[in-house]
């Protein structure tokens, strides 16, 4: 009698296996049932403090030189590109599962920033977008004549 482990994901993982091929193309991108491919988006997490909202974006292998960050008409826009590495000839991959490419990603940002003083800065793969908050004006009341 041969024993056999028991692997409870491993017919879930055959079949992703087997369907993997058909979803992304060759260089990692998801590919739409036309042949067009889509770029890959880094995950973001956006929280806020008393003085400022963060917008902190998963970009690991993304050199900094390789990002720009944008403000346009109330929407923040993170662009770049992660590079192909080059092929070495003595190295054989059996799986590859980080994308490569450009990405883009907006938010919109609120009304009450200070647009002058966005700044942002990369961390051990994270890039963080500090959109510092504008003070409150007292609201000012203002008599209108009637005509």
């Amino acid at each position: 009698m041969n024993l056999i482990k028991w692997q409870p994901f491993g017919e879930f993982d055959d079949t992703f296996s087997r369907l993997i091929p058909a979803l992304f193309g060759r260089n990692g991108r998801i590919t739409a049932e036309n042949g067009e491919r889509f770029g890959w988006t880094p995950s973001a997490d956006i929280s806020e403090t008393e003085q400022e909202y963060l917008i902190r974006a998963e970009l690991p292998a993304v050199k900094k030189e390789d990002v720009k960050v944008t403000l346009d008409h109330g929407m923040i826009t993170i662009h770049g590109e992660r590079k192909e590495e080059k092929e070495t000839k003595d190295e054989k991959f059996h799986r590859v599962e980080s994308f490569r490419g450009a990405f883009s990603r907006s938010f919109s940002v609120p009304e009450n920033i200070d647009e002058k003083a966005i700044r942002a800065d990369s961390k051990d793969g994270v890039l963080t977008v500090h959109l510092p908050k504008t003070r409150p004006t007292a609201a000012k009341v203002v008599e209108v004549k009637v005509q």
